[in-house]
């Protein structure tokens, strides 16, 4: 099994901006994965084009100096900066659910408030802070698109209320219909509009039976044992996205292992 390193990830990095590739997830994973804020500030002068997409895990941060990190990556990237909220418990710490996400937005109300160069007189429930931004300023001015995804209650209200692109796992056609519906209702309600992105791996050939042909060459490598193991590492293995996707692979399991038409 491959371990994430500087090496490794780097050259996927170069490797999609080289094949033309827009924007790129940079490593995040507490267990799996190396620090992600060491490796955006490496790989960011190695890209000339290409946004990157740095996940912050706001449980492991301190939002004042998280600003700063932000306007920082920003400067050395010409404002090619995207920013994925990823609303983490600190490592040895759980928060229940509502208290976890009701911290996100707070953390995302904060970010967009500094980095717009105002005073910040935030009074909430985890932070209360008086401080002027930080004197470093993102390319734009203001806080770059924040980027967040998770399918519970709590964390469908707190990408409403906070974050700029909502992003979904794969699943059924009429699943993500249903889904987008209710963000954009949910959003609607704080006066915001949203923009969506759908995460999801693509296997392309010349016809749809080669593309099958090697999705199942692909799958014929994987170890569901093994799988099984790299999941249940991850700090969000109960999360009800990852249960979802669960549940995917199950429903697929009786028909070739797709769920619907090319999924």
């Amino acid at each position: 099994m491959l371990k994430s390193s500087w090496e490794h990830c780097r050259n996927i990095v170069l490797q999609a901006e080289k094949g033309g590739f827009d924007n790129i997830l940079l490593p995040s994973g507490y267990q799996l994965g190396i620090d992600t804020t060491a490796f955006a500030g490496a790989i960011a002068p190695l890209v000339r084009r290409m946004r990157l997409l740095w996940a912050v895990r706001v449980g492991e941060d301190w939002p004042p100096q998280l600003a700063r990190r932000v306007a920082t990556l920003d400067r050395i990237l010409g404002g090619r900066l995207t920013v994925n909220i990823i609303s983490s418990d600190l490592p040895g710490e759980t928060l229940p659910s509502k208290a976890r996400y009701d911290r996100t937005v707070e953390v995302m109300h904060i970010l967009k408030t500094m980095l717009r160069g105002e005073h910040l007189s935030h009074k909430g429930e985890f932070y209360q802070l008086e401080l002027d931004p930080p004197g470093v300023s993102t390319t734009a001015g203001v806080c770059p698109p924040l980027y967040f995804g998770g399918l519970s209650e709590d964390a469908r209200e707190a990408a409403a209320q906070g974050c700029d692109v909502y992003l979904m796992w794969p699943d059924t056609m009429e699943n993500v219909r249903a889904i987008i519906a209710d963000m954009t209702a949910r959003a609607a309600k704080y006066g915001r509009t949203l923009k969506f992105g759908y995460r999801a791996h693509m296997v392309v050939r010349e016809t749809e039976a080669e593309a099958r042909a090697y999705a199942d060459k692909l799958l014929s490598k994987l170890d569901a044992a093994t799988g099984e193991q790299i999941r249940q590492k991850s700090l969000d293995s109960q999360s009800v996205g990852v249960t979802r996707q669960a549940e995917l692979r199950a429903a697929a399991q009786a028909n070739d292992g797709y769920v619907e038409a090319n999924l």
